[in-house]
């Protein structure tokens, strides 16, 4: 196990004072494991791949969102955390950001508002930062969506890896999708009653950006909302380096060129998790039993 490194906080003293964040002091190792002991010990993950994380070399994780979010995310931090001594800043959608209490808990891991001024002020400070390019439509997702990647017209993140010269390391996680049966997705609650008098409101569009932000109900074991103990894999590809596309983030085909790789890295290592998720047998029996549930 490495030993976690402090984060840089001032590089480069002009451009940090451009773009800068409030001073952020990271949790003890033993603090997130402590957090993240009950999930650990639920989902018993895998994790391959940590190695192409490099602490003296600052890098932009882009990886696939699953269902809810929240399930995986803490076990790859802690795994990058004790294994590679990096915690690395995630963003992550601004409305986190809404309820004060919700926010001053994530923020407490270093999770920031997605925004390209927030990237920014990371990356001039030499940090590793995390991004979910499907943000939250990819966590509101719909029945038949399992691992697949919704990413829009988005290339933000593509643009900021090239802009600062930031490799890429593309990741993925699989075992979350399968801990929830979806019964009622945003397209069920669209053709409801619901979904008729939020278009007549006007509120769908001003709060929900057309379903992006209904998430969908979900069963685990049985009926209940308890999370199916299914095995969490993770896979962490090797960096995509962008050092010679610097000063061409305004091009759009190298934008697409790159986000389209980077997709393409994600699509792959999820195939090769469910590849590794089917042939793994040795999950113990009470595991499987409650997966079938």
């Amino acid at each position: 196990m490495i030993q976690p490194k402090r984060p840089k906080t001032t590089p480069n003293a002009h451009r940090a004072a451009r773009h800068s964040l409030p001073a952020f002091e990271p949790p003890s190792l033993a603090y997130l494991q402590a957090v993240v002991a009950p999930f650990k010990l639920w989902f018993d993950p895998r994790a391959y791949g940590l190695e192409n994380i490099r602490p003296e070399r600052p890098c932009l994780l882009v990886g696939n969102h699953t269902l809810y979010g929240a399930l995986d995310f803490p076990l790859i931090l802690e795994a990058i955390y004790r294994e590679r001594g990096v915690l690395v800043r995630s963003l992550a959608d601004r409305f986190h950001f809404a309820a004060p209490i919700w926010r001053q808990w994530i923020s407490q891991f270093g999770i920031v508002e997605g925004s390209r001024h927030n990237c920014t002020a990371l990356m001039e400070a030499g940090e590793h930062v995390l991004v979910y390019p499907g943000g939250a439509r990819e966590v509101c997702k719909r029945r038949g969506e399992q691992y697949a990647l919704t990413w829009k017209q988005r290339t933000g993140f593509a643009y900021m890896a090239i802009q600062h010269g930031y490799d890429i390391v593309p990741f993925a996680s699989v075992g979350a999708d399968n801990a929830y049966s979806i019964v009622v997705d945003a397209d069920d609650i669209h053709r409801s009653p619901i979904g008729w008098a939020l278009k007549q409101l006007g509120l769908e569009e001003a709060y929900l950006r057309k379903g992006d932000l209904i998430p969908p109900i979900g069963r685990g074991i049985g009926l209940t909302a308890i999370a199916r103990p299914e095995r969490f894999y993770f896979s962490f590809g090797k960096p995509i380096k962008t050092g010679r596309m610097q000063g061409k983030e305004h091009d759009i085909d190298v934008l697409w060129g790159l986000r389209n790789r980077v997709e393409k890295a994600i699509t792959r290592q999820i195939q090769e998790l469910l590849l590794v998720r089917e042939q793994d047998t040795d999950q113990g029996w009470i595991r499987r039993t409650l997966r079938r549930l």
